[in-house]
């Protein structure tokens, strides 16, 4: 098992980063959420990772946590999640907004998630329920709930969904107001248009 990566960061895409490490491009693929985290091209990086062996691939899943690594082998352990479907139902939502979801019952947050079914998130709802942490998840997944009204509300404005994303992650978790959210979030859209 290759449990991490360390080297220069090469490459970043919409779906994995590429990391040299002693000459050889590791291509790793990350989540959204992980690869916005990662710095700019030619910095050190390190992931951690899952190695996921098939009859005719090897493929790397990368994460910038522990937390991380250890919530996607549990997505992975459900019955009928893959690993690309695994890396999709994180790529919804930050790794404690996630988490809160699970805990919380909120199948149809998970149902959001490319290639994931109703049954298949009310299934990952159920077996993973109580079984991973984080304080608070009530307030959490009701923020979560509104970020993801927010990701739609900037999409119909012309933002893309991973820009949306980007700005919303940055908002500070005390403003729990959509209207408000919604006024930060735009502020910083308009910031890194004019970049």
């Amino acid at each position: 098992m290759i449990y991490t990566v360390a080297g220069e960061l090469v490459k970043k895409t919409s779906e994995f980063a590429v990391i040299n490490v002693g000459g050889i491009g590791f291509q790793v693929a990350m989540p959204e959420s992980s690869l916005q985290k990662l710095p700019k091209l030619k910095n050190k990086v390190q992931v951690f990772t899952y190695l996921h062996v098939r009859e005719n691939s090897l493929e790397l899943f990368g994460f910038t946590s522990e937390e991380e690594l250890e919530l996607f082998e549990a997505l992975i352990s459900v019955n009928g999640v893959g690993p690309k479907t695994g890396l999709n139902i994180m790529s919804v939502a930050n790794y404690k907004s996630l988490v809160a979801a699970i805990n919380e019952g909120k199948s149809e947050l998970i149902s959001k998630a490319s290639g994931v079914g109703k049954k298949t998130a009310q299934r990952i709802a159920i077996e993973l329920k109580g079984k991973l942490g984080v304080e608070d998840g009530a307030r959490t997944v009701s923020l979560l709930e509104s970020d993801m009204d927010l990701v739609e509300t900037l999409v119909s404005l012309g933002y893309s969904k991973n820009d949306a994303r980007e700005v919303i992650s940055k908002i500070d978790p005390k403003i729990t107001s959509f209207n408000e959210r919604l006024k930060e979030a735009l502020k910083s859209a308009n910031k890194k248009a004019l970049r």
